[in-house]
């Protein structure tokens, strides 16, 4: 090894990665608490909390205990959050007629947290499947193999209303029926709900990573042994496989009146992230979904990966694809580590 070899160049980029003063003020791309969006799991009950098996650290709270919960996201700085609803059996049908039910479990979430407290934005899924006793997105055909795509959109029009009135800000269609956004406008204006905005999932892609999360719901079939079988729900989401598709999704729901347009999942869709961004004027929403949360949990766990490194990573890849924002279960855990 010759110790005294020298190169003579002008340009050396590493003298910005010197020290970490440097490597701060280079930083191209900052995840910040403003960036995040915290995800919900509401259930019937009092006082109380479980957590959700393949979720660590995530919890189905009632709304007593989601309201404590709030209290600790506003504390840190988290000022958005998206309820999901656990539905009891007995309020799913396959007309998913609680969905738009102004005492629903969700509403009744969202009166709660804007009661006490106003500051905090909430997001309301508009979305039949918790409420469908199948665990689809919309109503089945006589057949029960094909969604009927206008009835859905009737139905989610009367449960976008309902959850504006309920106190929700911005309402997010995540069903994929044709044509729901532009309805829900209507509905929303006509009801003198001009000021919620809509969020539409506009790419929101069949995906394996949803597993976690329709265990949180409790949407997911029964145990078959070992395994489970997910709904296969390819009738209505994205091809995985598709990126022009997502383009053309996410510009008709521009078209329709979306004021924020969304693809999820996240970490393996960076790519149309970034093309949906560089072909809309709208701010671009990501959902790191329930898989993504829970293969780097589990992999910690195991000792594979370095938890914090990894989750602050995957949260700034997306931010660095083109995300304004960033729906994650990490947010709290994030903006804890990071002060």
């Amino acid at each position: 090894m010759n110790e005294n070899f020298k190169l003579y160049i002008s340009k050396r980029p590493r003298r910005l990665r010197k020290s970490q003063a440097i490597l701060n003020l280079c930083t191209e791309t900052r995840v910040s608490v403003q960036d995040l969006i915290l995800p919900v799991f509401v259930k019937e009950g009092l006082n109380g909390a479980d957590e959700i098996k393949s979720m660590p650290k995530i919890y189905r709270h009632t709304i007593d205990s989601l309201l404590r919960y709030c209290q600790k996201a506003l504390e840190v700085g988290i000022n958005a959050i998206a309820p999901f609803p656990m539905v009891d059996a007995i309020d799913k049908s396959l007309d998913a007629r609680e969905a738009h039910n102004p005492m629903s479990l969700a509403n009744r979430a969202i009166s709660a947290v804007k009661k006490h407290f106003p500051e905090m934005l909430v997001i309301a899924d508009i979305a039949l499947d918790p409420y469908t006793s199948h665990g689809h997105d919309g109503i089945l055909d006589e057949s029960g193999e094909w969604i009927l795509n206008d009835t859905t959109v009737g139905i989610l029009s009367d449960m976008a209303v309902s959850a504006a009135e309920a106190g929700a800000d911005i309402v997010a269609p995540s069903d994929m029926m044709d044509g729901r956004v532009g309805a829900i406008r209507e509905a929303l204006d006509e009801n003198n709900l001009t000021d919620t905005a809509i969020m539409a999932y506009s790419a929101k892609y069949a995906s394996a990573f949803y597993g976690p999360f329709r265990d949180a719901i409790g949407s997911a079939p029964k145990a078959k042994g070992k395994t489970k079988k997910y709904l296969d729900k390819r009738g209505y989401q994205l091809n995985p496989a598709n990126a022009n598709e997502a383009i053309k999704e996410a510009l008709l729901d521009e078209d329709e009146g979306a004021d924020i347009v969304m693809v999820k999942p996240a970490m393996a869709y960076l790519d149309i992230i970034a093309k949906v961004k560089a072909n809309t004027t709208l701010p671009v929403a990501a959902y790191q979904v329930s898989g993504e949360y829970s293969m780097i949990w589990a992999s910690a766990q195991k000792g594979w990966l370095d938890y914090q490194r990894t989750r602050d990573e995957a949260l700034v890849s997306i931010k660095r694809a083109g995300a304004d924002m960033i729906l994650t279960y990490f947010a709290n855990d994030f903006i804890e580590t990071n002060k």
